[in-house]
């Protein structure tokens, strides 16, 4: 038996901190809600190791799916209620396509593993790719909800994550330069980081919001609501997502995962009392049941018991990351400065690997995409519309936005254990004349020119 239309005898909320209430309509949206696949998502963080330097952010992936899903339930709602295709001809939205923007919506992160873009890095896993194989693979809770909708229903709802969906407005809904996903973990991790300026006026943006036959657009008079948005979400990547020490913990955190994957390489045993969920990865050689078993505390359980191992740059990196002992770190112009070769001889001749214990971290190069219209591509375009129906890209018309699309964000950092510029006193006396030679390198936090 199918539920194709099957509406809830009674509309069902989750009391949210930043929509206030969000509704669910469609029996097939709770069930999905309550699958396993997707109450995993509870216990992987939003922001990863963000927390560690904005305490606040403990929000998790599960909350923000709920928030994606109630964006764009209004903007369904938008639609069908302005911009029918009954009312607004071949541009207007099509309300038979809901269904799938509301399972895209709450399914788009269901792929998301534990401190995401750092094990993907270190295991080569992708996130996006795996959101498919859980909407689409027959062992999932989350296939078998979808199929009882109809059959190839999961394939529909994968195909608006790969963004080959049939309608373009509803890819757009879910995946563009100002979607229901960025809107909500903008205001959602300014909500928990407690930083104002990533607030922006979403109630305005949902008011001027357009469907047209290639998209969505906004209208010409909402440019201001637009502006504010750009503007929030260059604050928030500034001040939040490019923060040095939340980049200095996943330095940690990406280098503990390197130690552990070296050692099991040379000794599989040591991992088998304890990791063992983890092994899988370790080996190269995981399941898509073996990816849906990891999340932060199953990680974080197993850093706590690296800590007792013997490999003292193990246990050590493990004690840095979950006991929050930061690298330190200063602005550099380049990353093949030869300059950053002799710190890092400093480093080794204190008593660190520079392997484990430096690192060249760029900000450009997070997973994270500011606003580029000059890269050509819906994706990477805002279009406003015009009285007469005609597009204009967001930073043709407005010099705010021409301003900030104009200026290259970001920047480059080399970390170093702060041991070198914090010096304990049972160390100091022995590695002195190493430590006051790296501070030779180091002026106002940058490096010495």
């Amino acid at each position: 038996m199918t539920y194709k239309y099957q509406m809830l005898p009674l509309e069902k909320v989750f009391r949210d901190p930043v929509h206030n209430y969000i509704h669910v309509q469609h029996q097939v949206i709770l069930d999905l809600i309550n699958s396993r696949e997707v109450q995993r998502l509870r216990r992987i963080k939003q922001l990863g190791t963000t927390s560690y330097t904005f305490h606040g952010a403990e929000h998790s992936r599960f909350a923000h799916s709920l928030g994606v899903y109630d964006i764009t339930r209004r903007i369904c709602d938008i639609f069908q209620r302005n911009f029918s295709k009954e009312k607004y001809g071949k541009d207007g939205w099509d309300d038979s396509h809901r269904l799938v923007a509301l399972c895209a919506a709450l399914l788009h992160d269901v792929g998301h593993g534990p401190y995401s873009h750092t094990f993907e890095h270190i295991f080569h896993t992708d996130h996006e790719a795996l959101t498919v194989a859980i909407i689409t693979s027959p062992e999932t809770e989350v296939f078998q909800i979808l199929n009882n909708v109809e059959e190839g229903f999961p394939e529909k709802v994968a195909s608006v994550i790969t963004k080959t969906y049939e309608n373009p407005q509803v890819v757009q809904m879910i995946s563009s330069q100002i979607d229901a996903d960025r809107m909500d973990y903008l205001l959602r991790d300014a909500y928990y980081t407690g930083t104002e300026y990533g607030t922006f006026d979403l109630t305005r943006i949902l008011r001027v919001i357009r469907p047209y036959a290639g998209g969505i657009a906004f209208s010409m008079n909402g440019m201001h609501a637009v502006e504010d948005y750009i503007v929030s979400r260059y604050q928030m990547y500034v001040q939040v997502y490019f923060h040095p020490v939340s980049r200095a913990m996943e330095v940690l955190l990406e280098h503990l995962l390197d130690r552990a994957h070296e050692l099991y390489q040379r000794n599989a045993d040591i991992f088998t009392l304890h990791s063992q969920f983890l092994i899988p990865f370790l080996k190269e050689d995981f399941s898509l049941a073996d990816y849906l078993k990891l999340d932060d505390g199953v990680l974080n359980t197993y850093f706590s018991q690296w800590m007792e191992e013997q490999d003292l740059i193990l246990s050590d990196l493990a004690d840095r990351f979950l006991n929050r002992k930061p690298l330190k770190s200063i602005a550099v112009d380049t990353s093949d400065n030869p300059r950053l070769t002799e710190m890092k001889t400093l480093v080794e001749k204190a008593g660190f690997d520079p392997r484990y214990y430096t690192a060249i971290n760029s900000s450009y190069d997070l997973p994270y995409d500011l606003y580029h219209p000059e890269k050509g591509s819906h994706r990477t375009q805002i279009e406003l519309m015009q009285k007469d129906g005609s597009l204009i890209e967001l930073s043709k018309a407005s010099q705010l936005v021409s301003a900030l699309t104009g200026q290259g964000q970001g920047d480059v950092r080399f970390y170093y254990p702060k041991e070198m510029t914090q010096q304990d006193s049972k160390n100091s006396d022995l590695f002195e004349d190493y430590y006051q030679a790296f501070a030779k390198y180091i002026h106002n936090g940058e490096l010495v020119n």
